[in-house]
């Protein structure tokens, strides 16, 4: 499997750098360079990355800001930053990065990376391969439970009884009636790993289980608030490009 990479950083260096790591490692190709944000957002859009190796500090829009505006959209590359600066490990997380890796770059650091979103990739198109009825190579196991820790325990949460999914700082949530847990998975390895009939990414933040949804509120400029069944009767953001997509699945 070969994942189509783009680079983004404003610094010719370090583009050249990483160019050269990655290239011995067998699985990425290197399709694109963009020198900043915009540039970046334009070519994500134009083609479907598999990978986005992206640095932080950038004229204009930052890569933090490119990570949240890339969760808005329907095709989303997996994202590695790849930065001199340490403090920023928290907020990468909290859109989503699948790992973050400081310079000079480490080729055995930068490979485990990549090996990260190849295993996501994989589960993903196996997912979708089942989805479809295409048998599945060899025996598996597929349980409807998630492992979740509250209380210092490990619970296995029946996946039915999940009400949405959010992400609190650099932690990863989820909802029940009356409870929450915390799930030991990021939020695009849940939605690899869920029923994609069944739960919808709703946000950046938020998976939401769509049986669970009891009212669609009009919020502002094209965005809106799920109300949904638990206890608080919690009201989940949906954001604008995610809206236009759960339009089409409802029929509203």
């Amino acid at each position: 499997m070969k994942l189509k990479a783009l680079i983004v950083d404003d610094e010719y260096p370090a583009r050249q750098e990483l160019r050269y790591v990655l290239s011995k490692i067998d699985n990425v190709e290197v399709v694109g360079e963009a020198t900043n944000a915009e540039e970046a957002l334009t070519l994500i859009k134009a083609l479907d990355y598999s990978i986005l190796f992206l640095d932080i500090a950038m004229p204009g829009m930052n890569g933090l800001e490119l990570g949240a505006a890339i969760q808005e959209l329907a095709q989303q590359p997996h994202v590695i930053y790849v930065t001199a600066y340490d403090e920023y490990a928290v907020k990468a997380f909290d859109v989503n990065a699948v790992d973050y890796i400081l310079k000079p770059i480490d080729e055995k650091r930068l490979r485990r990376a990549v090996n990260k979103v190849l295993r996501l990739t994989r589960e993903s198109s196996e997912g979708r391969g089942l989805a479809g009825g295409v048998a599945a190579v060899g025996p598996t196991i597929r349980i409807d439970r998630l492992p979740a820790e509250k209380a210092g325990k490990t619970v296995l949460v029946n996946e039915g009884d999940i009400i949405y999914i959010f992400t609190e700082g650099d932690a990863v949530y989820l909802k029940t009636f009356a409870d929450r847990y915390l799930a030991h998975f990021t939020l695009k390895e849940l939605e690899a790993r869920l029923n994609p009939n069944v739960f919808f990414r709703t946000h950046r933040c938020f998976i939401v289980n769509l049986h669970k949804v009891k009212e669609i509120i009009p919020f502002f400029n094209g965005t809106y608030s799920l109300v949904v069944e638990d206890k608080e009767r919690s009201e989940v953001p949906l954001s604008r490009a995610q809206a236009k997509k759960l339009r089409r699945i409802l029929g509203f």
